[in-house]
């Protein structure tokens, strides 16, 4: 499987929730849903750890992922990431990589390469 950046630079093909999607295994998604109830103190069920990943272009999306804002923005701007955007790192984006060092590693990897 291909490795999918999110926009903000999260690893989506690294997420427990999207590797239990692509295997549709409900005894991992009862498990995500069990350690991310416990993680982030908000009740998720099974039937929430559904997601094709933050670039598809359907509706199977983890809740966050749906109203996410730098989301949001970046289909907008129609980019392939916040990487390409001219506005790098816009305060939308900062909010996410203060939280996840690791997203801003793989961004600032790709904005080597541009």
């Amino acid at each position: 499987m291909n490795k999918m950046i999110a926009f903000c630079g999260l690893t989506c093909t690294e997420c427990p929730a999207f590797i239990a999607t692509q295997k549709d295994d409900d005894k991992e998604r009862e498990k995500v849903a069990k350690l991310w109830t416990k993680q982030f103190n908000f009740n998720f069920k099974v039937e929430d750890i559904n997601c094709d990943g933050c670039l598809s272009e359907g509706n199977r999306l983890i809740n966050y992922c749906q109203t996410c804002k730098t989301r949001k923005c970046a289909k907008e701007k129609e980019i392939k990431n916040c990487a390409y955007c001219d506005d790098y790192a816009c305060e939308i984006l900062n909010k996410v990589l203060n939280d996840v060092p690791e997203a801003k590693i793989a961004l600032e990897e790709i904005r080597k390469n541009l």
